[in-house]
C-alpha cells in the first residue's frame, strides 16, 4: 500500500508518499516538472525490501510553490530539513535527472547521512539545452494535452505511445499556481550553477549510475564526466530507453537497483 502524507517544512505544505516498513530507508527523487508519481511503478517493487519516502519537491507536484530562489543549493537544504521532519538520519537515495543533481548538492553537504547513491541521467554537468529539453520547457509553460504527449513520447525516445495518466498529470499539476513560476526559477538557478564536477570528488558514498542508451534530454555522453569523477562509481547502461528508464522498463531497473544496493555489484 502507498499512502499520500502531508507535512510542514520551514511553514511550507510538502506532500510526500510512502510504502514499506522494513528497516532501510530508500528515498526518490523525481526530475525536473515531475512529482512523486513519477515513481509509481518501482515504489510498489522497492517497498517490499525498503521504507520507500518518495516527496513531491518543493515547488513541485503538490507540494507549496513560494515565491523564491529555486537553486540547487536551495533544494540541497530543503531535502535536509525534510529528512529532519520525517525523521530520517541515514538513507539510500535515488535522484533523477534535476534530482539527481539535487541528491549530488545533498551528498556533498551531508556526507554521514547518505548510505549509497543512485544517479538517473543527472543533470549538473550539462551546461548546452537539447532539443527534448527546448520541447519539454514550452510544454511546461504552454501545457495542454497533445504538446505534453509529444514531449514525453520524444523524452522516451522509443516512439512508443505514453501513458496517459503521466501526460495528464504533468498538464494538472503545471497549470497549478505558482507551478510554472517555480518551473522557470529552477532552470535559471541550473543555468546559473557553477559545474558539478569537482563536488563529485569529494562524495565518498558508493554510487551507481543508470543510463537511459536513448536518452534525448541529457546524452549518455555525460556520463562519462560523472564516471571519471566519482570515486567509488559503477555505470550500466539501459539499451532501449530514453530519460526516465525506470519508468519505461521498471523491472529491469528495480533489478539493477537492488543488485547494487545490497552487494555494491552490478
Amino acid at each position: 500500500m502507498v499512502q499520500e502524507n502531508f507535512i510542514q517544512v520551514d511553514g511550507y505544505k510538502i506532500r510526500y508518499l510512502e510504502s514499506g516498513s522494513s528497516k532501510p530507508t530508500l528515498v526518490l527523487i523525481h526530475g525536473l516538472g515531475a512529482s512523486a508519481d513519477r515513481w509509481d511503478r518501482v515504489i510498489p517493487a522497492f517497498s517490499k525490501d525498503y521504507h520507500v519516502i518518495v516527496p513531491d519537491l518543493i515547488g513541485f507536484g503538490y507540494s507549496d510553490k513560494p515565491l523564491v530562489d529555486y537553486t540547487p543549493e536551495f533544494f540541497s537544504d530543503f531535502l535536509g530539513k525534510f529528512f529532519d521532519v520525517c525523521g530520517i538520519d541515514r538513507s539510500h537515495i535515488i535522484g533523477s535527472s534535476l534530482g539527481g543533481q539535487i541528491t549530488i548538492e545533498y551528498a556533498y553537504a551531508n556526507p554521514k547521512r547518505l548510505d549509497k547513491l543512485i544517479l538517473v541521467s543527472p543533470a549538473g554537468v550539462m551546461k548546452q539545452s537539447t532539443p527534448a529539453l527546448d520541447a519539454y520547457i514550452m510544454a511546461a509553460l504552454y501545457p495542454n494535452e497533445q504538446s505534453a504527449k509529444n514531449v514525453f513520447e520524444m523524452m522516451e525516445g522509443s516512439g512508443k505511445e505514453v501513458d496517459k495518466k503521466i501526460v495528464d498529470g504533468f498538464v494538472e499539476r503545471m497549470q497549478l499556481p505558482n507551478a510554472k513560476l517555480a518551473f522557470m526559477s529552477t532552470i535559471l538557478g541550473l543555468k546559473n550553477a557553477d559545474v558539478i564536477t569537482p563536488k563529485l570528488q569529494s562524495i565518498l558514498a558508493p554510487t551507481l549510475i543508470i543510463w537511459g542508451s536513448d536518452d534525448p534530454v541529457i546524452p549518455i555522453q555525460n556520463a562519462d564526466a560523472f564516471v571519471s569523477s566519482l570515486r567509488d562509481c559503477r555505470f550500466f547502461r539501459m539499451d532501449g530507453c530514453g530519460h526516465t528508464p525506470y519508468v519505461q522498463d521498471p523491472v529491469t531497473f528495480v533489478s539493477i537497483s537492488q543488485r547494487f544496493l545490497q552487494n555494491s555489484s552490478v
